[in-house]
C-alpha cells in the first residue's frame, strides 16, 4: 500500500515538475529497494512489511535531521533548508504517530499482558511494542515511559 502510494505520488510529482518531491520520493523508493535486497539474504520468508518500510522512512528522517544540524553548525543554511524540505516530503507519507496517551495505554496493556514486574522485563515489553506498534510509536519517547511504568 505504501509503495503504491509513493509510486502514484512520484508520477504526479513528475507531471507537476516538482523536482525536489521527485528526487525525495525516488530516494525513499531506493531505500525500500535496498531493504528488500537485504531481506533476501534473511531467507525465503524475509519479506518486508509495511511496519518495516515505515522504520526505513523514520531512519531517513533521522539522517536528514542530523544533516540539518550539521549544516546549520557549518553555516550552510541553504543546504539545511533543502534537508528540511526533504523531511517534510517524507513525513507526508508517514502514518499518523501515536500520541502520548495512546502510547502509554499500549505500554500498560503490554505490561499487563506479559505480567512484567520489573526492569528485567523491559526487553520483552519493548519487543512486544515493536511487534504491534512498529510503524506508529516513537520508541525514543516510549523507552522512558516503559522504564517509568516498570520502575
Amino acid at each position: 500500500m505504501l509503495r503504491d502510494e509513493l509510486n502514484a505520488a512520484l508520477k504526479e510529482a513528475m507531471r507537476a515538475k516538482e523536482m525536489l518531491r521527485v528526487t525525495t520520493i525516488r530516494m525513499i523508493l531506493a531505500a525500500f529497494k535496498d531493504r528488500d535486497i537485504a531481506a533476501r539474504t534473511d531467507g525465503p520468508d524475509g519479506g518486508v512489511g509495511e511496519a518495516e518500510l515505515v522504520t526505513v522512512m523514520q531512519k531517513l528522517i533521522k539522517q536528514r535531521r542530523d544533516s540539518v544540524e550539521a549544516y546549520e553548525k557549518g553555516g550552510r543554511p541553504e543546504l539545511a533548508d533543502k534537508e528540511k524540505a526533504e523531511i517534510a516530503v517524507i513525513e507526508g507519507f508517514m502514518p499518523r504517530q501515536m500520541d502520548e496517551a495512546d502510547a502509554k495505554a499500549a505500554i500498560a496493556a503490554a505490561i499487563a499482558e506479559l505480567g512484567a514486574s520489573g526492569m528485567k522485563d523491559m526487553g520483552k515489553v519493548m519487543a512486544l511494542l515493536r511487534e504491534r506498534h512498529g510503524g506508529v510509536m516513537d520508541f525514543g519517547k516510549a523507552s522512558p515511559w516503559v522504564k517509568a511504568a516498570l520502575g
